[in-house]
Parts: C-alpha cells; structure tokens; sequence
C-alpha cells in the first residue's frame, strides 16, 4: 500500500520462476520467489513496471519505458537525466569537497514528490476513480517542511513539475473542498500563492484561491484545525494541561497561531492578484495575529489558555512535539514572523534589546534534553528541524549581517557532512528541506519568505 492506494506491479525476468513461497516470522510474511537457472547465468534481472491504476498499466508502463532496453541503457539514461537537472546550476570557485556537497543536496532536493500518474496520464484520485486530467499527477509535497525553500528550488529549477504539482493539489482540493494541508499548517497557501507570483502561471489559479478562501475562512475535514477559533478570538489557546510531557497531544497552538498569520499573508498576496480588496484586508489584518501570543515579561511567544492567562508554568527551554509549540521549544518558536519581521522586532524596546535576545537564541546552551527530531543545536537554535532554518537572517534586519554570515558559515561547513564517514546531515532531510536549505544558502539566494515573490 502507497498513499492509501494499491500498489500494482508487472514485472519481467531473464530466469523462469520455480516457485513464490511465504515465509513468516510471527505477523511478518514475505514473499519469496525462486528461480530456475537454465542457462547458468549468474546475473537475475528483472523489470518491473509500477502503477497505482491497474497491472495493466503497470504493464504498460514497463513496456513504454524499458522493458526493450537492457541495464547499462537504463543506467546510462538515467545518469543523463541526472545530469541535465543537475547542470541547470553551475557553480564555481571552492573546493572538491564542496562540489560534492552541494551537487549532492540537489540531487537529494529533487527525489520527492513522487509522480503518481501513469504514462498514458491515467491517475487515481482521491475519490478512488480513474481519471486522466491531462497533467502529471504527484503526490502532495510535505508543506510543512518543504514550503520554505525546497518547492521554491523545484519552481526555479522545474517549473513545469511544480506546475503540475499544484494542479495536483487543487485536484485534490475540488473533492475535499479544500487544498490539502499537510501534517500541520496550511502552508500550501505559500507554495501556490508564491510560485503564481514568480511566474509559474500554467494553473487555474481563481480556483486555487477560491479553494484557499475555503482553507482560510472554513471549517471542515481536511481544513485548519481551530479556525473558527482563530478567527474569533485572533489567536488559539492552548490546552489547560498539568505537567506536560514531550508527547503530550495539545493544539499545538503557539505554533497555528504563527502559522495561519502566515498563510493569511500569502492568501492576501494572490486576494491583491485576483483584485479582492475585501479580502485582501481582512487576511492582511489577520496577519499580524501571531502578536497576540507575544508574552512582554519573557519577550517571547508563549502560550496563552482561554482565559486569556499566559500559560504557567514556562519554561521556552523545554521541547514539546504538540503543547504550545510543534517540534520546537519557546527560544526556536519566538522568531517565526517572515512577513512582518518589523513588527516582530517592533515588539521589543529597541533594536538592541532584539539583538541581544537573538544573541541568547544561539548561545543558551541546550539541556541535553532527548526529543527525536531534534538535534544539532547552536545555544538552542536547532537545525535538524526545520521551524527555525530561516531564523539566523534575522541579523539582516538589524544591521548585523557579519552575525549572521558566522551562523550561516558553521551550519554549511559543519552540519551537512558529519559523522565518521561524512555522509550525515544534522537532521532529518524532510523530502529535500535540509538539502534546499544547503542548495540556497551555498548560491546566497535564501528563500526568507517564501510566499513572496
């Protein structure tokens, strides 16, 4: 099973088969198959064609792609497709070792999405139907990760995929009746309202924004979790629990609050495109909500019950997976404003009591605290998750740039090649984030704000 979908399989093999046995180990069951060496040839090949329509496709798929070519064509082939996506950016100057790192992020950049659809344009969608819509059907992209610089890269470097990826979502989006979120966040708002503002025009884009309103404004399966509150109150509460834990299951609602500020930002820039003022004001009103959650005695985003109490005890140094913040601590949460960075910085006295708080960001030392997704820290700045990769340009705003060069420098020399054998990264990839990241910064073209153009 892929996606919720049946996974089909027509395969080839220049050896006949003896036998396909079962064999299990408690719940485990594999399927082993045997083959006859007749010509007592050593090497086993074997073709396989994949679809999520039907064996037939996936018939027909092996037979339209390879199943008249041998190995060395296959991995000729795709070693030139690699290299064509791979050459469309150059770079110069630095050492071996740098190329190796940086043409390795790209090509780590470009393995997801998956395409879905088959050669003939046939897909299934998510009302379990065979259709063909006369685009290339993908898997929807991990938004909350990938929205900050890994879709702008696919955009740059494919737009004809990222093109048809949006097409997928607002596929999706006209059955749930509403673009798909992913994980936590609404933030395919970015990646379609971006991409549109870029160039990448080859979509009905009034029909993505009319589905975004729907994501913006609704409630509903497959919509924003806590929207009808976010709307009325401007911000949500967080869950009134005693002594949480790491995996304590909360709203998250720190986190919402920052993030649905965001893609009502992005929601207004295409509502300015499509020539909505009314809604254009309403979402650019609604952007500055993540102010709300701004605690004035810490000078940081804290979560606040429905009472409106801040929520106490605080400690921004503790990391939680869905109690205030998603995947982060206060210190990594506290910084998170890329559309209106001024009105964050705004919220402290001056510049200097920012930049001394930014400063205590990348040196309080962490606690050792043990939280899976969660490692690599500079003070608590964490870049083996991904809430906090755009937080170190926030020097810029300030004049500090040499601050920020010095965190960037570190994080690029020493947390994408580590371990022994220098083949780790810091953190997890997230479907190409962690590589985007490397690609961007490494040619200086950070995507800070992603839903910008």
């Amino acid at each position: 099973q892929q996606t919720g979908r049946t996974f089909y399989f027509y395969a080839v093999s220049n050896h006949k088969i003896k036998d396909i046995a079962a064999v299990k180990d408690n719940d485990k069951k594999v399927d082993i198959v045997q083959y006859i060496n007749e010509e007592d040839n050593d090497v086993l090949e074997v073709k396989i064609g994949f679809s999520y329509v039907s064996v037939e496709n996936a018939k027909m798929n092996l037979r339209a792609e390879m199943l008249s070519k041998e190995f060395a064509q296959v991995r000729s082939e795709a070693t030139s497709e690699w290299e064509q996506l791979l050459s469309k950016i150059k770079v110069s100057g630095g050492s071996e070792d740098d190329m190796e790192t940086f043409y390795s992020t790209l090509y780590r950049s470009f393995l997801w999405p998956i395409l879905l659809s088959d050669i003939n344009g046939e897909f299934v969608d998510d009302r379990g139907e065979v259709v063909n819509k006369g685009f290339r059907y993908y898997s929807n992209p991990s938004f909350w990760d990938d929205y900050r610089n890994k879709l702008i890269l696919l955009g740059m470097i494919s737009p004809d995929v990222a093109s048809d990826v949006i097409k997928s979502t607002i596929n999706r989006g006209e059955i749930s009746g509403f673009i798909p979120t992913f994980f936590h966040g609404d933030h395919a708002s970015t990646f379609i309202a971006g991409s549109y503002l870029r160039g990448i025009k080859d979509f009905d884009v009034k029909k993505a924004y009319n589905l975004l309103l729907n994501n913006a404004f609704k409630e509903g399966k497959g919509g924003r979790p806590h929207i009808k509150e976010y709307i009325n109150r401007g911000w949500i509460s967080e869950m009134d629990i005693e002594n949480p834990q790491l995996e304590t299951v909360a709203k998250a609602a720190v986190t919402k609050t920052q993030e649905y500020s965001y893609d009502d930002y992005a929601i207004a820039l295409l509502a300015k495109e499509m020539g909505d003022t009314a809604n254009y004001k309403t979402l650019m009103k609604r952007s500055k909500s993540y102010k709300y959650l701004f605690d004035p005695s810490t000078k940081l985003m804290r979560g606040r019950l429905a009472n409106g109490d801040w929520i106490t005890p605080f400690d921004p140094e503790r990391p939680y997976y869905e109690y205030m913040y998603r995947e982060a601590t206060g210190w990594q949460s506290s910084f998170f404003a890329p559309h209106d960075t001024e009105g964050l910085i705004g919220l402290y006295p001056n510049q200097e009591a920012f930049e001394t708080k930014l400063d205590s960001l990348f040196s309080i030392p962490w606690k050792g605290y043990e939280a899976c997704n969660l490692t690599v820290f500079i003070g608590q700045y964490c870049h083996g998750n991904q809430p906090g990769h755009s937080t170190p340009y926030l020097y810029y705003y300030i004049n500090k740039q040499p601050k920020a060069q010095k965190i960037l420098n570190k994080i690029l020399n020493n947390f994408y090649r580590m371990g022994p054998e220098r083949l780790a990264y810091a953190g997890m990839d997230d479907a190409g984030e962690m590589s985007s990241w490397y690609v961007l910064n490494a040619i200086g073209l950070y995507t800070y704000s992603p839903a910008d153009p």
